[in-house]
């Protein structure tokens, strides 16, 4: 399989590097591709070069020319010889870096642009334009939906982490209303007495017995009912929101999850959200979620997407480079608009952009996604 795969990547390089030698037109369009061809992160890498293949296949014009070089990781050495090859080539437009935190080694080649799968800003940002979906598209969509849903005591989580102060800043910038703010411990011992606090579980734990010792000793037909109504309970009273907002994923996403129910949080009552699933399949194993909702990239064009690239490469690709495949149309389309590309305003499209993972838009700098939105239903990613 390795042997396989390695001659793949060989052929698609030799053949977009071919491309390009025999291809002099001026008014051909030239697009780099800055990714770690090597080293740790090589597979993610390689995986946006074959998605660009993909890509280029639909398309379909032969004026469309990839120049793919390896930049490493936070490798200055690397990616200031990729990039100045690149530019001696021609090269004006480059999808990369993936790494936000290689941005500032850009930067200083301000007669580039770059277009990068990373999520960390929706602004524009000096010559570089960031298309990954970024935490504020997300927040957007669930805010619209949970307004939708006649939601109006929403708590926003997150935890108190390397990203604490990021997240701040963006839930301060985007202005939200009508929310309240609640930040955890990413430690799970910790984390379940604080969903306890936030959720007053010890006092509706108190109600609960403070009730059923109202009719313990009473034998009437009703009274024995309502006990035994209590018995089935764990708490009593409502939790004073009705809906959640978690930003977090992986194995501290779940035990945010079985923290608000093991607090006896009604599912039924109030609506579970979070953010950053690329229809991660493991979540439908968590059996104490009934019915969680985020949102995220087209499920239909996603998959259809995985298996076009299964079919050609037999593997899967990683989840981020569709957004390579989406960067590619996004350059096509603007530089098919305008004739060429100059400069980082030729992407301030006034209308909207369809692409593989949804709809962008463009307006005031700044990259927003359209998302939909899915909830996990009896092991499957159903859109609401």
């Amino acid at each position: 399989m390795k042997i396989k795969i390695l001659l793949y990547l060989f052929y698609i390089i030799f053949l977009l590097n071919s491309n390009l030698l025999s291809n002099e037109n001026n008014k051909s369009l030239k697009v780099g591709l800055l990714a770690p061809l090597s080293g740790p992160y090589s597979e993610i890498g390689n995986s946006l070069l074959y998605s660009l293949q993909l890509a280029l296949e639909e398309i379909n014009d032969e004026e469309v020319i990839i120049v793919p070089r390896d930049s490493g990781f936070n490798n200055e050495g690397k990616m200031t010889s990729a990039v100045k090859e690149m530019r001696a080539l021609g090269v004006k437009i480059i999808i990369g870096p993936t790494n936000f935190e290689e941005f500032d080694l850009v930067k200083k080649y301000s007669d580039l642009i770059f277009i990068s799968p990373s999520n960390i800003s929706p602004k524009f940002s000096n010559n570089i334009i960031s298309i990954g979906v970024s935490l504020e598209s997300q927040l957007i969509s669930l805010t619209n939906f949970i307004k939708k849903q006649k939601k109006s005591k929403t708590i926003l989580m997150y935890p108190k982490n390397e990203y604490f102060e990021l997240i701040e800043n963006k839930i301060q910038n985007l202005n939200l209303k009508n929310l309240k703010t609640f930040t955890y411990s990413p430690n799970p011992e910790i984390l379940t007495g604080e969903i306890e606090i936030l959720t007053n579980y010890s006092q509706r734990k108190r109600n609960l017995e403070l009730r059923k010792k109202m009719f313990e000793d009473k034998e009437d037909e009703q009274s024995v009912k309502e006990l035994q109504r209590l018995e089935q309970l764990y708490t009593l009273g409502d939790v004073n929101f009705d809906s959640v907002i978690i930003i977090d994923f992986g194995n501290n996403l779940k035990s945010v999850l079985t923290s608000l129910v093991y607090s006896d949080v009604n599912q039924n009552k109030v609506l579970f959200t979070t953010i950053n699933q690329w229809f991660d399949e493991s979540i439908f194993y968590e059996n104490t979620i009934q019915n969680l909702y985020y949102p995220s990239v087209n499920y239909k064009e996603f998959k259809k997407y995985n298996n076009k690239y299964f079919k050609k490469f037999n593997i899967y690709p990683n989840e981020i480079t569709i957004l390579a495949y989406d960067a590619l149309g996004l350059i096509y389309y603007a530089w098919k608009k305008n004739g060429e590309i100059n400069s980082i305003n030729d992407f301030m499209f006034k209308g909207k952009i369809k692409g593989k993972i949804g709809t962008f838009s463009f307006k005031d700098r700044t990259v927003t996604q359209e998302l939909d939105i899915y909830k996990t239903d009896n092991k499957r990613f159903i859109k609401f």
